[in-house]
């Protein structure tokens, strides 16, 4: 800031208890003329003052770079963004942490692709609650719509007596059908991100199971075929 101020018109770089010129101070507030401080304090971390919080965030790094340059200072808007004072928000919650703190009311569902001996191509959808990993619903078909889907999710909540959250990707076979049938059930969805299947863990961990253990072994015929290897 000595630097910038000896830039500035006016600027008194020799004068230490002022910086800068009171143009940069009204728009930074990066300095404040305080009493001289006591050894207590001068440890203390400094405090932002919320006014100056407030008056940053309603003007912005492009409104206080122009402002600067008017007054004659040369300074670059990554600089003016680097100095700024950022508004305090409180941490959000980390995925793991949601997983955590709601297994008990979470299901998860996911769909998986089956080549047959015919080279038809067959849908899986598993649901498995989080509180126990434990399958609660599957189906087969070769043609999934977003009617199947939201048939089979009444289907999987009915014996799961209503999970509070469902944890899905983002494919396009859970379409407002779908989603008319979670409001109905009170299943409030959670969208992972994209390309992000490791937000479905648990879910893309059976389905791997079901491939190595089972579906890697055998060569399906067909949808009758598949569904009878899978109950068993």
């Amino acid at each position: 800031m000595g630097e910038l101020a000896s830039l500035a018109p006016g600027g008194a770089t020799g004068d230490r208890r002022r910086l800068t010129p009171p143009g940069i101070q009204t728009l930074l507030g990066v300095e404040k003329s305080t009493p001289t401080r006591s050894a207590y304090d001068q440890h203390r971390a400094p405090r932002s003052d919320s006014a100056d919080e407030s008056r940053q965030s309603s003007l912005g790094a492009p409104r206080i770079h122009g402002e600067l340059l008017k007054l004659g200072v040369t300074v670059s808007q990554a600089t003016v963004s680097k100095y700024m004072l950022r508004p305090r928000r409180p941490p959000s919650q980390a995925w793991r942490t949601f997983l955590k703190n709601h297994a008990k009311e979470l299901i998860a569902l996911d769909l998986f692709t089956v080549p047959t001996a015919t080279f038809r191509v067959l849908f899986v959808l598993v649901m498995l609650t989080h509180s126990r990993r434990l399958l609660v619903h599957f189906n087969v078909t070769e043609h999934p719509t977003a009617e199947w889907t939201a048939r089979q999710l009444l289907e999987a909540c009915t014996l799961e007596q209503g999970p509070r959250y469902l944890i899905r990707d983002r494919d396009q076979v859970y379409g407002e059908r779908f989603s008319h049938q979670a409001r109905i059930l009170d299943i409030q969805e959670v969208v992972i991100a994209p390309r992000s299947p490791w937000q479905n863990a648990y879910a893309e961990r059976v389905i791997r199971s079901i491939r190595r253990e089972c579906l890697d072994h055998v060569v399906v015929i067909g949808e009758r075929h598949l569904r009878g290897i899978l109950m068993s």
